[in-house]
């Protein structure tokens, strides 16, 4: 997509945006039943998710040239998402500590959703498990990310290996990631449309809930951004600048549809194709890079997830009364770090995955109620941040060694 496309493209899903708070505000009914234009859009982006990370995993894996470079890059990319994320939750635990948002706040509403439900006998031990599919067909059915990036990872690898035998392999799958992101494009195209949608459906299911936001739950839904923006503007532009070798905001400008896209979707593995062609058309960043640390971000990457789990469970200890120590702020720093980890790049997986951070220092898991109602706007900004942080992993890894040795990086 060219400049001038793009960026009315850009502009549309903006004007789409607030067309759709405003409009999912006043005429309920209307984007009820529009609702499913959203839906499509959605389910169009979903739709070249397995194929695009498996694709781009496998084209980035084997550029790396051997499996001593792999190995390298795949641990910087991993201690630059770990060294974040703690940061992020460092900075939840001090931004909750100075709010004290759950001070005062009557225990109402106090219920474990059924997704937490479902959910809440899982461990991280089986999350470890999950990264090894017994059927990998089935793991790209369910759109089980991690195993998928397990088996790219190892299929990649062993296509060097092999030498001129995995080079007619390894020129299918170049076709592949060519021809999805060209798709990619033209899904882009009906963003505006797709992002009104989405929003103004969102907007009307949940406006009965929107007064709560204003009101009792307020003061905790604004620690949370103030520590998401503290992260989002403060720390992860200066890595970009410093380790990135980026103009932050030049940056920022040319993710605009990745970011409003995130927002909109709340799905970091959804948002993911216009992530790479955001990262990589528009930000110049070397496609190895790219196809590398973008598909392994949106899932293990999750910046704003762990600072929302950490400043909830301390929120709700608050509401109940329970002064957690310094050595129980420890563990739900670590707990929170590791089990973002594990978060599925879909709506409400930070909720899910809080259930490990409560049961750590034990809060009770109906304290999940107390912010269910607003976490729907929640959701969607901590996901906006979780791929900011993944487009600045890619452009810091892109400036390593290992990738910039025999560079294809276009000229900034």
């Amino acid at each position: 997509m060219d400049k001038r496309a793009g960026n009315i493209v850009l502009y549309g899903m903006i004007l789409g945006a607030v067309f759709g708070v405003v409009g999912g505000y006043y005429f309920v009914g209307l984007f009820e039943s529009i609702s499913f234009l959203g839906t499509m859009f959605l389910n169009a982006l979903k739709m070249v998710v397995v194929p695009l990370i498996m694709a781009s995993m496998i084209v980035g894996v084997a550029s790396l040239g051997n499996v001593g470079k792999l190995g390298r890059t795949a641990g910087k990319t991993i201690l630059y998402y770990l060294v974040t994320t703690g940061v992020s939750v460092f900075i939840g635990l001090v931004v909750v500590n100075l709010f004290r948002p759950g001070d005062g706040v009557e225990a109402f509403g106090a219920f474990i959703p059924d997704l937490v439900a479902d959910s809440k006998e899982k461990t991280l031990i089986d999350v470890l498990v999950g990264l090894i599919p017994p059927n990998i067909f089935a793991a790209a059915a369910e759109t089980r990310v991690l195993p998928l990036i397990v088996f790219s990872l190892l299929f990649g690898g062993v296509l060097v290996s092999i030498g001129e035998k995995g080079k007619p392999v390894l020129a299918f799958f170049e076709g592949v990631n060519t021809a999805i992101m060209k798709l990619v494009t033209l899904i882009i195209y009906f963003a505006p449309v797709g992002v009104m949608a989405l929003i103004g459906g969102i907007v009307a299911k949940n406006r009965e809930t929107l007064d709560q936001l204003a009101s009792g739950l307020g003061w905790y839904a604004l620690t949370v951004i103030v520590g998401l923006a503290v992260h989002a503007v403060v720390i992860l532009p200066l890595l970009l600048w410093f380790f990135g070798k980026k103009r932050p905001l030049k940056y920022f400008v040319n993710m605009g549809q990745a970011l409003t896209t995130a927002f909109t979707t709340a799905s970091s593995s959804a948002t993911l194709p216009i992530t790479m062609e955001s990262v990589e058309e528009k930000n110049k960043i070397d496609p190895r890079a790219a196809s590398f640390v973008l598909p392994l971000g949106a899932t293990i990457n999750m910046d704003g997830t762990a600072l929302y789990e950490a400043v909830a469970a301390m929120f709700i200890a608050q509401i109940y009364g329970i002064d957690l120590s310094v050595g129980q702020q420890m563990i739900v720093f670590l707990t929170a770090t590791l089990a973002s980890v594990g978060a599925a790049g879909i709506p409400h997986a930070g909720t899910v995955t809080m259930v490990f951070v409560l049961a750590a220092v034990g809060l009770p898991l109906e304290g999940i109620g107390l912010i269910w109602a607003i976490d729907w706007f929640l959701d969607r900004c901590r996901t906006t941040v979780n791929v900011w942080g993944d487009s600045i992993g890619a452009a810091v890894i892109a400036q390593t060694r290992e990738i910039k040795n025999n560079s294809c990086q276009v000229p900034d």
